[in-house]
């Protein structure tokens, strides 16, 4: 038994390799324009308007509006998610199915441009704090915000005893976004992190792979979901002492 488990498992890995050099060249068939990309984000396509309309012309999104930073995303999400809209696997909430709408008037080749465009600008320190949300203005305007203090601790040591794991597990340092599947939620708007947070808990956001938000967000008070998020907005990419954060690395081939 011993010797056909051995000899199963070096086939195994025999076929493996033998597909690597398959995998590598559909990897350089696949393309995303940036110059494309950043036409239908300042100036939309189609029927689509400009996305920069509703998310800023830096791409920080915009806490009144409720729509979310993507400006330095990870581009593989982003694809995903204009996917999950353009299928209805995914459908709009706060902006309602403005984003089905839109998301159908794209090619699949126009999303993947866009996601790329937007995952290589705002990655710079400067630029990158510009997309964390103002606390006081929110709570001036009667927003529930929570304590960026206590959102740290779920952050880094989640609440095991709640069956909560840490946000960074899946997402890395300061949820700074791990591809192809983990977006980033550091310097992520705050109205949009609660938002998403409490749709995964109801159940009316379910694109998720494995259900694993929403498994984690039905264990989350809301007094947990305003502390993470307030931490997470104000929350840097870049290490202490770091002059840079990990360079993104695609499963596409971008082009200028």
């Amino acid at each position: 038994m011993r010797r056909l488990t051995t000899l199963a498992s070096i086939l195994t890995g025999a076929l493996f390799l033998a597909a690597m050099p398959q995998v590598h060249a559909a990897k350089s068939t696949v393309t995303a324009s940036l110059a494309n990309g950043e036409a239908i984000f300042t100036q939309g396509k189609g029927n689509a308007p400009a996305c920069s309309s509703c998310h800023g012309m830096d791409g920080m999104g915009i806490d009144s509006m409720e729509t979310p930073r993507l400006a330095s995303q990870v581009a593989e999400f982003l694809v995903k998610q204009l996917e999950d809209f353009a299928t209805d696997r995914r459908q709009g909430q706060g902006g309602g199915v403005v984003m089905n709408i839109f998301a159908k008037e794209l090619s699949a080749d126009d999303r993947r441009d866009v996601a790329a465009y937007l995952s290589t600008i705002g990655r710079d320190r400067a630029t990158s704090a510009t997309g964390s949300s103002n606390l006081e203005e929110l709570k001036s305007m009667g927003v529930p915000v929570g304590e960026p203090h206590l959102g740290l601790r779920l952050i880094n040591y989640g609440a095991p005893e709640r069956d909560i794991p840490a946000c960074r597990s899946c997402h890395d340092f300061n949820g700074r976004g791990v591809e192809p599947i983990y977006p980033m939620l550091s310097e992520q708007k705050y109205v949009y992190l609660v938002n998403q947070l409490k749709y995964w808990r109801e159940g009316t956001r379910n694109n998720d792979p494995r259900e694993q938000m929403q498994k984690v967000a039905r264990n989350m008070t809301d007094e947990d979901i305003h502390n993470a998020a307030a931490y997470l907005t104000g929350a840097s990419p870049y290490p202490a002492g770091s002059i840079r954060i990990p360079d993104r690395h695609v499963t596409f081939t971008i082009v200028k």
